[in-house]
């Protein structure tokens, strides 16, 4: 077990040091975005949670009948990937929605009370 660790780690060391240094990048370009940029970037994240979700689709659909464990992964990537989706948007709308003026907003409590 520790062997054939040990040999895919050094089979794939340089894609190790990648995924590791896309880590820290990812961290360090993050971090510099200004505050109003946020919401952009949430929904350019929601955009590539889109992109997994078809990648974990495409697994699925390629990966033996008898292969159990694909399959599972594959699936929860598509049910996670998919509540990622939706909260990403979710959370989106409601930021958004703070930024609108009162008299924008259709649910405000002035237009409730004049409905009932």
């Amino acid at each position: 077990m520790i062997a054939s660790l040990l040999s895919f780690i050094q089979q794939h060391l340089e894609l190790i040091y990648i995924v590791i240094l896309s880590v820290f990048l990812g961290i360090e370009v993050i971090s510099r975005v200004p505050s109003v940029l946020h919401t952009p970037l949430m929904s350019g994240a929601n955009a590539i949670h889109g992109v997994v979700i078809i990648g974990a689709i495409i697994v699925m659909g390629e990966a033996p009948a008898d292969n159990y464990l694909a399959l599972v992964l594959g699936f929860l990537a598509v049910i996670l990937g998919t509540l990622n989706v939706v909260g990403g948007f979710v959370v989106t709308d409601r930021m958004l929605e703070m930024f609108k003026s009162k008299s924008q907003n259709p649910n405000s409590k002035s237009q409730t009370a004049k409905s009932k």
